[in-house]
């Protein structure tokens, strides 16, 4: 993998960019669109998944963009109806057609009562054996059931990916990745665009000669948190890669980490899981 200057995590041997480019709620068009522009701005990390139903147009935007596919890190993810030993097969290869290539990470959306941990598991492992992704990983897990996942698999649980931005710590869930040897990526790491009239980070915006965006990515890779954000638009998507060359210091660091104020945009989590209990 040769992903240039820009940081990255390397979990239990595996380099990954630390800033992806995420296609949540991106159509097809505009997916394949800003997977090639994405790529060749300089992007190395391309995440998507078989519920967005943009898969094919993913790996067409891959080939469109002229990167060669060993330079590129590609996530997709198992959606909850193919938890079964079976489906979850068949999917890992549906998802590898539609891709037009072996993911580089493979994911299980949302925890799940049934089927069984240890069938889901059991299936997640078989298709990394079976040569259908590389590594896999977990997505809106908490800890407990993160915990419980990574017990029942054989392979290392490379990520947990998680909805975190300025507005959602996830303290406990980073304690539990580093205890597990495992990551975080960050899913809504904008906040879905709340940090744009934020009052701080638009002071720290001004300190540095950047955006809102720019503070908040450079914030969250600074933590080691692998981000993800998306957006439709070329000039977008420039501006939230140019976040090397510049350093957020530990006070400006510990200003942003006191923005938390628990506020969950998304939840799509089974009522029978728990997240985290975050610090009063």
């Amino acid at each position: 993998m040769a992903y240039g200057d820009q940081p990255t995590i390397t979990v239990d041997g595996i380099e990954i960019p630390l800033l992806g480019f995420g296609t949540w709620q991106l159509e097809p068009d505009d997916a394949r669109r800003m997977v090639a522009e994405a790529l060749r701005i300089g992007y190395r990390h391309i995440d998507t998944a078989w519920i967005y139903k943009n898969e094919k147009a993913v790996g067409e935007g891959i080939r469109d963009s002229g990167v060669a596919r060993e330079d590129i890190f590609l996530t997709t993810k198992i959606w909850v109806e193919h938890f079964t030993h079976d489906a979850l097969l068949k999917q890992a290869r549906e998802s590898a057609d539609s891709l037009g290539t072996t993911p580089d990470l493979l994911l299980l959306h949302w925890p799940k009562t049934t089927p069984t941990f240890e069938e889901t598991l059991g299936a997640l492992n078989e298709a990394k054996d079976q040569g259908l992704t590389k590594s896999i990983g977990l997505s809106n897990f908490p800890s407990k059931e993160f915990r419980q996942a990574q017990g029942l698999s054989k392979a290392r649980l490379l990520t947990d990916q998680v909805e975190h931005h300025p507005y959602l710590a996830v303290d406990q869930l980073v304690a539990t990745a580093a205890e597990l040897g495992s990551s975080i990526t960050a899913w809504s790491p904008l906040a879905q665009g709340k940090i744009a009239d934020d009052a701080t980070i638009s002071e720290l915006a001004k300190g540095h000669g950047k955006t809102n965006g720019q503070i908040t990515l450079r914030w969250l890779i600074q933590h080691g948190i692998i981000a993800i954000p998306r957006t439709t638009k070329e000039s977008r998507a420039r501006e939230n890669f140019d976040i090397f060359d510049f350093a957020l210091t530990d006070e400006e660091m510990q200003r942003m980490d006191a923005l938390d104020r628990g506020e969950r945009l998304g939840d799509w989590l089974d009522p029978a899981f728990e997240w985290d209990k975050t610090a009063a």
